[in-house]
This record gives structure tokens, C-alpha cells and sequence, in this order.
């Protein structure tokens, strides 16, 4: 059941962008300084950059189809959660990796009730994306 709408779906995008850029100052971790601080704003700048190019309704330059940037969450989100395991920071406090698996998990959920193509895109169009 995809029961959230790309309009929705794209405001979320930008919304979690942000969040992430300021993760490390809202949950205190920001000294920790490393994979643990670089990691969150590096993936809420690259999800900024790549939802202002996909084709729905929050996307001014859209050329990347949504199914595709649906994909990009869905590979994000899994590092995002599993980083700090990949890079070592799961020993760390709670307020440093709990937010990115959290985040991760949360963004995936989301990702798998969401619409795969905008409402008002035309047929003709859904084919040939």
C-alpha cells in the first residue's frame, strides 16, 4: 500500500535534508567530530541536491524519474543506518548513533509507502521515464 503522495513524499525529502545537515548539533554529537558528524550532513546535502533534480512536484530541475530516486533513498538509508557500525561509532553514546539508526529505518519505511510516480503525471510520460 503506497498511501503517500510524491508531494508529500518531496516536502519529507527536504524536511529530513535539513535535519540531517543539523543532526550533529541537535542530538549533541557534533564534538565527536568524524565519520559520525561528516556522514549525516554529506547524505542531507546529497538528498537536497538529488531532490531538486527528481521529477515531482518539489523538483525545479526534475530529470531523475522518482522510482530511481526512491532507489537512492533506499541505498542512503541503509548506510545511514548501518555507519555506525561501518565506521566504528556504535560504542559511542546513544545521542551519537542511535539518530542515524533511527533516521535510516524511518527513511525506508517511508520510502515503501510512497507513491512511485506523481498523481498528475501523464501516462504517456510514466512510459517513456
Amino acid at each position: 500500500m503506497r498511501f503517500i503522495p510524491t508531494k508529500v513524499h518531496g516536502v519529507l525529502d527536504y524536511l529530513v535534508g535539513i535535519a540531517l545537515i543539523a543532526a550533529p548539533w541537535l542530538f549533541g554529537f557534533a564534538g565527536v567530530g568524524g565519520p559520525a558528524v561528516i556522514i549525516p550532513i554529506v547524505l542531507g546535502v546529497g538528498l537536497i541536491v538529488y531532490s531538486l533534480f527528481t521529477k515531482y512536484e518539489w523538483g525545479p530541475f526534475g530529470f531523475i524519474p522518482m522510482p530511481v530516486h526512491l532507489v537512492f533513498d533506499i541505498v542512503a538509508s541503509l548506510f545511514l543506518a548501518l555507519s555506525p557500525w561501518i565506521f566504528g561509532f556504535a560504542g559511542e553514546a546513544l545521542n551519537v548513533w542511535l539518530p542515524h539508526v533511527v533516521v535510516g529505518a524511518t527513511v525506508i519505511v517511508v520510502v515503501l509507502f510512497s507513491q512511485p510516480q506523481p498523481a498528475n503525471a501523464p501516462r504517456a510520460a510514466l512510459r517513456n521515464a
